[in-house]
């Protein structure tokens, strides 16, 4: 019996070779199933603020209680942002643009930087009477005098594994954004 001495470090070569690809994608599983879930968990939390406060629920209120319905999920606390705004259709037709939509009531409850995709966002001086921006179909389902509730959530995400390090760190998001429109 012979033991080819020139083939004994070829095994172990593919072996290392072959566990980091297993590595990433065992890690890059890992950390897309998270992203998956929260951004699930996002837009089940827009849904819901949008819908309370289409049934008359402040949008202070509901702030509050969007980000503590977070809960363990989403640490809302400290890595989210939920802005709830109200756009009202001041002017026919209400799809003809934003100088016709309406900023008439705001709030936010942010741990992180974010700014409203709609319009003014609180804080920055008065809100009411601000230009609102919709998509086409949202403002179309407004007539006039009448009011769509937007809740806006955003999420600081971070990876638990190192693939970020290992891929880049533009391969993973930095921040989940959903949005809801009742």
């Amino acid at each position: 019996m012979t033991i080819h001495t020139e083939e004994s470090g070829q095994t172990l070569v593919e072996l290392s070779l072959v566990l980091v690809m297993l590595c990433v994608f065992v890690f890059g599983i890992i950390d897309f199933s998270r992203a998956v879930y929260d951004v699930e968990v996002m837009k089940n939390l827009a849904g819901e603020g949008s819908s309370m406060a289409s049934r008359g629920v402040s949008p202070g209120n509901t702030v509050t209680a969007i980000s503590t319905y977070a809960g363990k999920d989403l640490s809302m606390s400290t890595k989210g942002c939920v802005i709830v705004t109200a756009v009202t259709c001041t002017n026919n037709p209400c799809s003809g643009g934003a100088a016709n939509l309406q900023v008439t009531a705001q709030a936010s409850q942010c741990a992180i930087a974010a700014s409203s995709k709609i319009g003014c966002l609180k804080g920055q001086g008065s809100c009411n009477s601000s230009n609102a921006i919709l998509p086409v179909n949202a403002a179309l389902a407004l007539q006039l005098n009448q009011s769509l509730y937007v809740t806006e959530v955003f999420y600081s995400y971070s990876t638990i594994t190192p693939i970020a390090n290992f891929l880049g760190s533009n391969v993973v998001p930095g921040q989940l954004y959903s949005v809801a429109y009742y």
